[in-house]
C-alpha cells in the first residue's frame, strides 16, 4: 500500500484517539459519561444514530450479501428506515420526557419503572450479552478488512482494531463516541458515496457494463424471497426498541422534539443512501472478482480500482463504519454492567469520579470478551443477526407490553424474557429445529405467549402511570 494511503489511515486513527483523550479528562460523572449531560444537538444525534447502526455488518456485510444475492440485498436496510421512524412515533415520546425527569441513563431504567428491579437486572444481562455480540461483529469486519489489505493474520488484526476502539471509547465516554461518530459518518459519505462507488462503476464500464458482467437478475429488486425479507424486518426493526445504544442517544438529545427529528433524519440516511451504496459496491465486486469469497471481495475491489490517496480515504470510511458501531455498542454494554448490574446490586454507590474510572476498566474487559465472540463465529452477518435474534426474542415482547399494554405484569415480563432468551440461545445452537434455521421464529412467539398468559393469569393491578409521569408528545 502506498505511503500516502497509510498516512491517511494513520491520521484517521490518531484523530479518533485524540477525541477520546480530549474528553477523558472532562468526564466528571455517570450522566456526562453515559449520556453526554443530555445536551447533544439534533444533527449530532442523527449522525451518531445512523453511524451506530451502519457498521461493518451493513457496509462490508451488506456488500457481501449483494455480491451473492444482488441488488435485492439493499432491502435489508429498509429495516433501518422503518425502525427509526417507528421509534420516533412509538418509543421516544414515551421514554424521553420520563428519562429526562427521572434521570434515566439506560434502557433497563425504563423496565424497572414499568415492572420491577428483577426485570431490570435480567434485561441488563441479556442486553449486555447482545451488545457484546454486536461489538464482536464490528471487530471481525475490521479485522477481515485489514488482514486482506495489509497481509496480517486475523488475530493480530482483531487485536489492533479492538485496541483503538476500546481505548477511545473507554476513555472518553458518550461525548467521545458522539463526536467521533460525526467525523466518521462524514468520512463514510465522502469515502463510500463520493469516491468508492463512482470509481468502481467507472472500472466496470458504467451501469451497462455492470449489467453485462452480472448474473441474470442481479440488478433487480425482486430477487429476495418473502421469508428472507420478513425475517430481516422481524429481526432488525424491533431491535431498535431494545438496543441500549439508541436509548442512550434518546436521553442524550437536548429535548423531545430534537430526538424525534434526529431519528427521522437517521432513517433517510439508512435507506436509500447507505443501502444502495453498500449494495452497489458489492455488485461491482461481483462483476470484477466473481470467484472471490464474498466478504473479502470488497477489500480487493478497493485495492484494485482506487487511486493513491483515495484508497486511504475509502479505507478510513470502512474503518469509520466499523468503529462508529463498535464504540456505541461497547459503551452501551459498559453502561449496562456499571449502571444497571453493579448499581442495581451494590449497596455502596460509587462517587462520580469512581464511576468513570470503573467504567473505563469495564470497557477494557468487555472489549476483550467481544474479541472472543469474533473468534468463535467466522462471518460478520452471522454474529450480527444472531445477536439481533437473541435480544429481540428476549426483550421486545416485555418492552412493547410495557409501552402499549397496561395489563402486562412484572412476573410475566420476567418469565417472557427467560423463555425468549433461552429459546433463542438453544435454537441458535440447534438450528435444524427452527423453521428456516432461524431461532427467532419460534423464540419470539414463545415469549409473546408467556407474557400474555402470565399477565392474564395474574391478579395484580394493571400498571397506571402517575399523571406527572405521563410523557408529552
Amino acid at each position: 500500500m502506498h505511503p500516502i494511503d497509510l498516512s491517511v489511515i494513520a491520521l484517521y486513527l490518531l484523530v479518533t484517539l485524540g477525541i477520546g483523550l480530549y474528553f477523558a479528562r472532562r468526564s466528571k460523572g455517570g450522566e456526562e459519561y453515559f449520556v453526554a449531560s443530555r445536551q447533544v444537538s439534533t444533527m449530532h444525534t442523527a449522525l451518531s444514530v445512523v453511524a451506530t447502526d451502519v457498521g461493518g455488518g451493513f457496509s462490508i456485510g451488506l456488500g457481501g450479501l449483494a455480491f451473492t444475492l444482488g441488488l435485492s440485498a439493499s432491502w435489508m436496510l429498509l429495516s433501518g428506515l422503518l425502525a427509526a421512524w417507528l421509534s420516533a412515533v412509538v418509543l421516544i415520546p414515551r421514554v424521553k420526557p420520563l428519562g429526562d425527569r427521572l434521570g434515566w441513563l439506560t434502557y433497563p431504567d425504563y423496565l424497572e419503572y414499568r415492572y420491577d428491579r428483577r426485570v431490570r437486572l435480567t434485561a441488563a444481562c441479556m442486553a449486555a450479552l447482545g451488545h457484546m455480540g454486536f461489538v464482536g461483529a464490528q471487530l471481525l469486519a475490521g479485522a477481515k478488512l485489514s488482514s486482506a489489505l495489509f497481509s496480517i493474520d486475523l488475530g493480530t488484526s482483531l487485536a489492533l482494531i479492538a485496541g483503538v476502539a476500546v481505548l477511545y471509547t473507554a476513555l472518553g465516554g458518550m461525548k467521545a463516541v458522539v463526536y467521533t461518530d460525526v467525523v466518521q459518518w462524514l468520512i463514510i459519505l465522502v469515502g463510500l458515496c463520493g469516491l468508492a462507488l463512482p470509481f468502481a462503476l467507472l472500472r466496470v464500464g458504467g451501469l451497462e457494463g455492470l449489467r453485462q458482467s452480472l448474473p441474470p437478475g442481479h440488478l433487480r429488486l425482486d430477487q429476495v424471497s418473502w421469508p428472507r425479507f420478513s425475517l430481516w424486518m422481524l429481526t432488525i426493526v424491533p431491535s431498535w426498541l431494545v438496543a441500549n445504544t439508541f436509548y442512550q442517544r434518546i436521553y442524550a438529545a437536548r429535548d423531545l422534539q430534537s430526538a424525534k427529528r434526529a431519528w427521522y433524519i437517521a432513517g433517510l440516511f439508512e435507506y436509500p443512501v447507505i443501502a444502495f451504496t453498500a449494495a452497489g459496491l458489492g455488485l461491482c465486486a461481483r462483476a470484477l472478482f466473481p470467484d472471490v469469497e464474498a466478504e473479502t471481495a470488497l477489500p480487493r475491489l478497493i485495492h484494485s480500482v482506487l487511486p493513491v490517496g483515495a484508497m486511504g480515504l475509502v479505507l478510513a470510511a470502512y474503518f469509520s463504519a466499523i468503529m462508529s458501531t463498535a464504540d456505541s455498542c461497547l459503551l452501551a454494554a459498559v453502561s449496562l454492567f456499571v449502571h444497571d448490574l453493579y448499581g442495581g446490586l451494590s449497596k455502596r454507590p460509587l462517587s462520580p469520579r469512581a464511576t468513570v474510572v470503573f467504567s473505563q476498566i469495564v470497557g477494557v474487559v468487555v472489549g476483550a470478551v467481544s474479541v472472543a465472540f469474533a473468534l468463535i463465529l467466522p462471518r460478520v452477518l452471522d454474529i450480527m443477526l444472531d445477536a439481533y435474534a437473541f435480544m429481540v426474542s428476549a426483550l421486545v415482547v416485555p418492552t412493547l407490553g410495557g409501552l402499549l399494554w397496561p395489563r402486562a405484569r412484572a412476573n410475566a415480563a420476567f418469565a417472557s424474557m427467560v423463555v425468549g432468551g433461552v429459546a433463542a440461545g438453544v435454537l441458535t445452537y440447534f438450528r435444524d429445529i427452527a423453521p428456516y434455521g432461524e431461532a427467532i421464529l419460534l423464540a419470539l412467539p414463545a415469549a409473546l405467549l408467556t407474557l400474555i398468559v402470565g399477565s392474564l393469569a395474574s391478579k395484580a393491578e394493571p400498571f397506571v402511570a402517575q399523571e406527572s409521569d405521563s410523557p408529552q408528545g
